[in-house]
């Protein structure tokens, strides 16, 4: 019977061999439970209940490889093995990050993170635009802190290795493994049955065969979730930590810094989130001078407390074309390592339908999808292709990934998009942008990075070229 249910299961859904990964468990959540979570729940409380899943190991998990490795940066590199992450804002504090890792992401940001814990804005505070694919939030930066945090990062690091592993002494021999949220199904024979002998043997011998049935059946969906709920090993990547200013404080600086020397010693690299539109006068950082100001100090110290970890800059879509420049030449003349765009915006296209439209807040989502691109491009010009950009916006697709790498972006985030297209959208993206790039004739991210700006393109591309003769030139040399 064991057998046979196995096999069922595994003709029927794939689920003994191919646990999580199972298409059956991918259409689960994408087609039945994401839309069902969209009718039962407030977005926040659908919020709360899809990371949960995560940290507990119950989500899909996405299926990585496609051959797209990137590489950024130059003194300070990051290596991912697919250009997709996930975008700050949906695990603020850091709890699920093992789990994030294994929906398929290659990157993953966590944040925004306040140096005091703060409760942010008042509820509700995040609405749904349907008919629009859209999302509106005025979360205000609620978090649980640095310190909170930063023990988050500890224990993730203690288990899975990285940046401030070192740093951390070795507690599994005082507690034994680490915490598992497995569920065990204890396949024991039910003996209640032999107090109730009954004179009639046909009958005892069915309620025997029935109990085996039952017993193996429990035995075979135990052994099946387990197969589920159990990774055979959780997948890491690039870990970001996105910092946040607090609401009350009298200086900006300092709660970044402070940020940058609690948290830096445990990512990969770092974020200075200064357009979010839901903290008053956050967006006013983005000013040349304290703009600059910022930068400068910040830069210090991140080459004091985490010298390893690459620091970015994350901007609003909605900047002026004045602005845009003045921002460029800043971050060039200080020497960021690279910047995020977009952020949400404040904009409400004509287009909207919603009636959740006229809600104050971030739009992100589908709607800000072309405004973000436009942002990379125009970034990636003013800067000549000198600063890595990660670009981030209403991305649902392949395609819509393929369009912002041709922009400028080097790396792509996504968030808002699986609130309507489940899990599963970050196996699609991968997959689609893959087959995309090979279509148009391209072997690599890297050689469709800035496509749509020429000029640049090209000289990029003759750069690359001669600096690989040089190389093989002293190779010979050496000979």
């Amino acid at each position: 019977v064991t057998i046979g249910s196995l096999a069922l299961l595994e003709v029927t859904t794939h689920l003994p061999s191919q646990g999580r990964s199972a298409p059956a468990y991918h259409s689960l959540f994408d087609s039945i439970l994401t839309p069902l979570g969209r009718r039962l729940f407030t977005p926040e409380n659908a919020h709360h209940l899809a990371l949960e899943v995560v940290r507990r190991n119950w989500a899909p998990r996405g299926r990585v490889g496609n051959g797209m490795e990137v590489e950024i940066g130059e003194e300070r590199k990051l290596v991912v093995d697919s250009p997709i992450g996930l975008a700050a804002g949906f695990d603020k504090d850091g709890v699920a990050i093992g789990g994030l890792f294994d929906l398929g992401f290659s990157f993953v940001e966590i944040g925004s993170v306040t140096p005091l814990p703060q409760p942010g804005n008042a509820k509700p505070r995040s609405f749904r635009l349907v008919e629009d694919k859209g999302v509106i939030n005025r979360f205000g930066f609620n978090s649980e802190g640095a310190e909170v945090v930063r023990e988050h990062l500890r224990q993730y690091r203690q288990e899975f290795g990285g940046r401030g592993a070192g740093l951390i002494p070795d507690e599994r021999s005082k507690n034994g493994k680490l915490e598992r949220n497995d569920v065990d199904v204890v396949d024991e024979h039910d003996s209640k049955s032999d107090e109730h002998e009954d004179s009639n043997i046909a009958g005892e011998k069915s309620m025997h065969l029935a109990q085996s049935f039952f017993n193996s059946l429990a035995g075979t969906l135990g052994w099946a979730w387990n197969r589920i709920v159990k990774s055979p090993q959780h997948r890491t990547g690039i870990l970001g930590v996105n910092l946040g200013k607090n609401k009350t404080s009298e200086d900006e600086v300092e709660d970044y810094i402070t940020g940058i020397k609690e948290l830096g010693p445990y990512a990969d690299y770092l974020v200075i989130n200064i357009s979010s539109p839901n903290t008053p006068g956050l967006r006013s950082l983005q000013q040349a001078d304290r703009l600059r100001r910022l930068l400068t100090f910040t830069l210090e110290a991140r080459d004091k407390y985490a010298q390893h970890a690459p620091l970015f800059v994350k901007l609003a879509p909605d900047l002026s074309p004045d602005e845009m420049k003045d921002v460029a030449e800043v971050m060039l003349e200080t020497g960021i390592d690279g910047m995020i765009v977009s952020n949400t915006t404040n904009a409400r296209p004509d287009f909207l339908l919603s009636k959740n439209r006229y809600e104050a807040g971030g739009l992100s989502g589908a709607p800000v999808r072309e405004r973000s691109t436009e942002c990379i491009r125009t970034m990636y010009q003013l800067t000549n292709g000198n600063i890595p950009i990660i670009g981030v916006g209403g991305v649902g697709s392949g395609r819509d990934a393929y369009e912002k790498i041709k922009a400028g972006a080097s790396l792509i985030q996504v968030y808002s998009m699986m609130v309507y297209e489940g899990p599963g959208l970050i196996s699609r993206i991968r997959k689609e942008l893959a087959e995309i790039i090979r279509e148009n004739g391209h072997r690599s991210v890297e050689e469709v990075v800035g496509a749509d700006c020429e000029e640049i393109y090209w000289r990029k591309r003759e750069e690359k070229v001669n600096k690989k003769m040089k190389e093989a030139e002293r190779e010979l040399v050496d000979m």
